[in-house]
């Protein structure tokens, strides 16, 4: 048994003043009022691990020409058996930058250069290797609005419009949920014949609601075709960035459907006109529609140990610190559906935290020990 004392401690839940954070291997076995064990260490502040729920590591990697990125494959704009894991690197540095910075799990999403780029996977950022990595999968990566149509110069069937995109995806599910309903009026043998390819197997999953939809978009407009699409086929949807959103409506209108938001990337430039509206005032409307969301950074666009400072914009909304901290713990495990096993600071999670030498909201703070399921990651 092993514990870590914090003159404050950032749960994901609510905040504890001078107290220890215990745990025996990887699991914690709670927060606690007396000194119990062996004690790695005292702090200022103690948080949870830091989740990125959308991002671009080890696929798109420093120091590395973009020619070499992976983020995208050209050969088609239709890939859905793709698979993000077996193209991210673990040697990429930008994993090391992280950790040191408290983010130590990562969503990677095949890019959205396509309308169906491929399979998540939910890593480790401390990782040995690829397989090592993998704790989960968060869905199927999609992308809707303008980058689909700005990819004409690739391989493959590529849409010239919007609506062309959706057209493309609309006639890939008709198909698959035809052949869904044919195999369920065959009977016996006949039933058997009735195969679906690798492609067409990813499509059965998500009508038939056992995988999730990640969707890229920003435009409300572009958020409607897709509710459109997603009520006409029954489909489980995240919607992912929504950086142009300047309005209550539309986020009013994914609360009352359940679908989640992984809002962002905050702080980057708007290089393209479906971002002429982004503005860090948007998130006042995500707030007030109360929406259930999360936080990315779509990285390398923000560099994910930039992650915890997108969250002074919170702040200023007049989010608590630990309201803004639970943004990139509680939240983006949940939306990850990982929640499970990460996110909050309490009996049964995994024993991943970051020790803080202050105030880890002040720009003279920074961690100076972090842990991944209870072992040492880096010291200060």
């Amino acid at each position: 048994m092993q514990s870590a004392y914090a003159r404050l401690i950032y749960t994901g839940r609510k905040t504890v003043e001078d107290s220890y954070l215990v745990f025996d291997g990887d699991s914690l076995l709670g927060v606690s009022s007396t000194e119990q064990g062996d004690v790695i260490g005292k702090f200022d502040v103690l948080t949870p691990a830091f989740i990125d729920p959308h991002s671009h590591i080890g696929m798109s990697r420093a120091g590395e020409p973009t020619s070499e990125g992976e983020a995208n494959e050209h050969m088609d704009s239709i890939l859905s058996h793709t698979d993000a894991l077996d193209s991210i690197q673990m040697d990429d540095v930008s994993f090391q930058e992280s950790i040191e910075a408290g983010v130590l799990y990562s969503c990677v999403c095949p890019g959205s250069g396509n309308i169906i780029g491929g399979r998540t996977a939910v890593v480790r950022n401390y990782g040995a290797d690829t397989s090592d990595a993998l704790i989960a999968r968060a869905g199927i990566k999609a992308a809707f609005g303008y980058n689909p149509m700005s990819t004409r110069e690739w391989k493959g069937s590529r849409p010239y419009t919007r609506m062309g995109a959706l057209a493309l995806l609309r006639q890939k599910l008709t198909d698959v949920r035809q052949k869904m309903e044919k195999k369920a009026r065959l009977r016996g043998e006949k039933k058997e014949e009735v195969v679906f390819t690798a492609e067409e197997e990813v499509f059965r999953t998500l009508l038939a609601r056992e995988d999730l939809l990640r969707v890229h978009v920003h435009k409300s407009d572009d958020i409607s075709s897709l509710l459109r699409l997603g009520e006409e086929f029954d489909l489980r949807i995240t919607v992912d960035h929504t950086c142009d959103v300047y309005d209550e409506g539309t986020y009013r209108g994914l609360k009352e459907r359940g679908i989640p938001v992984v809002f962002g990337p905050m702080d980057a430039f708007a290089y393209k006109v479906e971002l002429k509206h982004e503005n860090w005032r948007n998130i006042r409307y995500l707030l007030s529609s109360g929406v259930d969301f999360g936080l990315m950074t779509d990285h390398p666009v923000i560099l994910q140990k930039m992650l915890l400072y997108e969250l002074r914009w919170f702040l200023r909304c007049g989010l608590s610190k630990q309201e803004a901290l639970e943004i990139i713990t509680r939240k983006n495990a949940e939306v990850l559906g990982i929640d499970g096993s990460l996110g909050v600071l309490e009996k049964g999670k995994w024993a991943s935290f970051v020790g803080w030498n202050g105030d880890p909201f002040s720009l003279t703070s920074y961690p100076v020990a972090v842990y991944g399921e209870g072992k040492s990651l880096y010291k200060d």
